[in-house]
């Protein structure tokens, strides 16, 4: 069994910002497929009954501290962390860039380093969503607490439709797949 577990902040003042993107691309699939939402403990999750059956995850223990909530999770469903793709923003990479890995460091993102504390180990898939740097003068925390600004939404829509379809891939295909199809040397020309 796999799962989507797209981290986030709970609550509403959090919907909308850099640092919830995760959960959008969570919410998207779960409304591509009608899913039904339940709440568990820490978490808020659906499961699609489809031909491949897979969990999409909300945990509900704010960013810094998603970790253990996952590691629950994952643990009473006998999930394997290969069998978890964790999606996250990332403020190293452009808006609207996608950056997949079947495995890696947490970097600087706080919800990753849960994560990886957790469940012990970095040997699992991660899909990074661009959302930018900004001013580099700004506070980071304050940065992905706030909100996109309105000329920058049409672009987070884009990647956040395409992180749900590169996430449904991973439930069907796999991780090396994923990376084939929507890491950026993927879909580069080839030069003659």
């Amino acid at each position: 069994m796999r799962a989507i577990v797209g981290l986030g902040n709970p609550g509403r003042e959090y919907a909308d910002t850099r640092h919830n993107v995760g959960f959008r691309v969570a919410d998207v699939i779960g409304e591509r497929l009608n899913l039904q939402w339940r709440r568990d403990a820490d978490v808020v999750f659906a499961k699609s009954f489809g031909e491949t059956p897979f969990f999409v995850v909300k945990p509900q223990t704010f960013m810094n501290r998603s970790g253990h909530a996952v590691s629950r999770f994952a643990g009473y469903h006998q999930i394997e962390p290969g069998e978890l793709l964790v999606v996250v923003d990332d403020v190293d990479l452009p808006l609207g860039r996608i950056r997949v890995r079947a495995r890696g460091s947490a970097g600087t993102h706080n919800g990753l380093k849960s994560v990886v504390e957790q469940l012990g180990t970095t040997e699992f898939p991660r899909m990074r969503l661009g959302v930018g740097r900004g001013d580099a003068r700004r506070d980071l925390a304050d940065y992905v607490l706030a909100t996109f600004d309105p000329a920058e939404r049409p672009e987070v829509e884009k990647i956040v439709t395409r992180a749900a379809d590169a996430a449904q891939m991973f439930v069907v295909e796999g991780i090396q797949t994923v990376m084939n199809t929507y890491n950026p040397e993927a879909t580069a020309p080839e030069l003659d």
